[in-house]
C-alpha cells in the first residue's frame, strides 16, 4: 500500500487534538507538509522541537507504511523557511569571519538537520571547509568553519 504523507499528518493532528489543515508540496528531494493552524505556537514547541518530533514521527509511521516514500519535511505557518533563511544567513556571517580573520570559527551544538541547512549553504564556497563536531554532554554536535587550504 503506498503511503499517503498528507492523510497521514493531517490523522496524527487529530489526533492530538489540532485543528489544522495540510498543504502537499513537491520540493528537490521529497515533499513539504505545510500546516495551517490558529494553534501554530504549541505545534511548533520551544526551538521548533515539537515540529521536528512531529516530522520525525510522520517519517517512520510513513517509512513503515512504504519503504520507498518520499522524505517529508513538515512546516507550520513558513517556521522552517523562516528558520532556514537565519541559518544561511548566519553560516555566510561566520564564513566571511573566516575569510577576514583566517581562524576558525565555531557554530553553537545544533541538530543533524539544521547542519545540514549549513554544510549545504556553504559545499560550493572555494575558501571554507565544515566539519560537523561532537559535543560532550548532549547529542547534537556543533560546526566548525575553517579555511580551505
Amino acid at each position: 500500500m503506498p503511503a499517503e504523507p498528507k492523510l497521514t499528518l493531517e490523522k496524527i493532528l487529530e489526533l492530538l487534538g489540532f485543528p489544522a489543515t495540510v498543504e502537499e508540496h513537491p520540493v528537490d528531494d521529497g515533499l513539504l507538509l505545510d500546516v495551517k493552524t490558529d494553534d501554530s505556537g504549541r505545534l511548533i514547541g520551544r526551538q521548533g522541537q515539537t515540529l521536528s518530533d512531529l516530522q520525525y514521527i510522520t517519517n517512520r509511521l510513513l517509512f513503515q507504511q512504504d519503504q520507498n516514500a518520499p522524505k517529508v519535511m513538515v512546516d507550520v505557518s513558513g517556521y522552517r523557511a523562516q528558520a532556514r533563511e537565519a541559518l544561511v544567513k548566519k553560516a555566510k556571517d561566520a564564513a566571511e569571519k573566516v575569510r577576514r580573520w583566517g581562524e576558525v570559527v565555531e557554530l553553537e551544538p545544533m541538530s543533524a538537520f539544521d547542519r545540514r541547512i549549513i554544510h549545504h549553504a556553504l559545499k560550493d564556497d572555494p575558501d571554507i571547509e565544515t566539519q560537523s563536531v561532537e559535543v560532550e554532554g548532549t547529542e547534537k554536535k556543533a560546526m566548525l568553519l575553517r579555511p580551505k587550504h
